[in-house]
């Protein structure tokens, strides 16, 4: 690979950070390094970057990594672009013929959650995410807990399997009577039940369930991730690839999991080359299950969503709750940079909207 020419990076709607590395035979790569709600920070890290790129002492944390993310993600690209060849073939080839995915879906009352359910079934998932705490206090009453129960129940009777996210919203006594009350309706897993600071308590409950506890999207490295495997405390890793410094990072925490018979199911509630880049690493990983996608996700409001901003959007059919693999070079989408430059012209840095808890409290994200 020839030495690298430039590095320009755009801000998207609805909340994404793509780069673009050229080198100086003008071969092209293209990454994405969105980290919700904190796209400033990133781009920050890679104008600093990029002026002295051999200067950087500082590593870790979500500021860093994701602007790593970037650019390692687009390194890639811009490889297996020059050779012909699809970034999978070089980490050693495809495992599998498709992709198992899954959705999100909102709502906070078992009729709303079912008509949301319904609406991924016609798009062709058969499994999905949601909510588990959206209405409970950091400590509520135990009947809180229904509600939660009880859209899970909603999502089972459509013969969908269901993963249940807390976010890391509740107290560990909530947390641990929500995980038994659910744990006989088979959860697919059971998501962040506490924050991941909290290793000691998720380790406790995770001694209590059978069900599978699942967590990664606030690691940063296979360092971060490193003592939940030595604790036997989760089942599932859900590392996000913009987060933990892109497709090298991701494949080395792959391996570790495997050894760990942990499973790998990547977060990914972003943009296409972030989808594309998680697919590369799926279909060459022994232990990957089931993949994060954000087709039609419910916080767009401003017209993009996964089928923008690159020439080939069918790719993300569902069919059966399975997408085909990405037969092209590179990531195996082709995008559109004159889309990607004129919507980036405008757009505005995405602020979360929060979170806030029925008495009025800032919660957990």
């Amino acid at each position: 690979m020839g030495k690298i020419a430039s590095m320009e990076y755009f801000r998207l709607p609805p909340r994404w950070l793509f780069v673009k590395i050229t080198d100086a035979d003008g071969n092209v790569g293209w990454g994405e390094a969105s980290l919700e709600g904190h796209s400033q920070a990133v781009e920050g890290c890679l104008d600093a970057w990029f002026e002295r790129y051999n200067g950087f002492e500082a590593e870790g944390g979500p500021v860093f990594m994701s602007a790593l993310s970037g650019i390692d993600i687009a390194l890639w690209d811009l490889k297996a672009r020059k050779l012909g060849l699809p970034i999978y073939q070089l980490l050693g080839g495809k495992l599998r013929d498709k992709i198992k995915v899954y959705a999100w879906i909102g709502g906070d009352r078992p009729g709303d959650v079912e008509l949301q359910a319904k609406a991924r079934q016609a798009q062709g998932f058969r499994a999905v995410k949601m909510n588990g705490t959206e209405d409970l206090g950091w400590m509520d009453s135990p009947a809180a807990l229904d509600d939660c129960v009880e859209r899970l129940k909603a999502v089972k009777a459509l013969g969908m399997d269901a993963g249940i996210d807390f976010h890391g919203r509740v107290h560990k006594p909530m947390a641990k009577q929500l995980a038994r009350l659910l744990e006989p309706h088979r959860p697919m897993f059971l998501e962040e039940p506490l924050l991941s600071e909290h290793i000691e308590g998720i380790a406790d409950l995770a001694k209590l369930v059978s069900a599978p506890i699942a967590l990664g999207e606030r690691l940063y490295s296979r360092w971060d991730v490193k003592p939940f495997l030595e604790r036997g405390c989760v089942d599932i890793l859900q590392p996000d690839i913009c987060h933990v410094g892109g497709i090298s990072e991701m494949r080395r925490i792959a391996a570790m999991a495997e050894a760990y018979d942990v499973a790998l199911a990547p977060h990914c509630p972003l943009g296409p080359i972030a989808l594309a880049a998680n697919v590369q690493v799926d279909l060459s990983s022994p232990n990957f299950v089931i993949q994060e996608m954000s087709l039609g996700i419910h916080y767009n409001s401003t017209g993009q969503d996964l089928t923008s901003y690159h020439k080939n959007p069918e790719v993300w059919k569902v069919t059966d709750g399975y997408i085909d693999i990405l037969q092209g070079p590179g990531l195996g989408i082709e995008i559109d940079e004159d889309e990607v430059r004129r919507l980036s012209k405008d757009a505005k840095a995405w602020v979360s909207p929060g979170f806030i808890g029925p008495g009025g409290e800032i919660r957990e994200w």
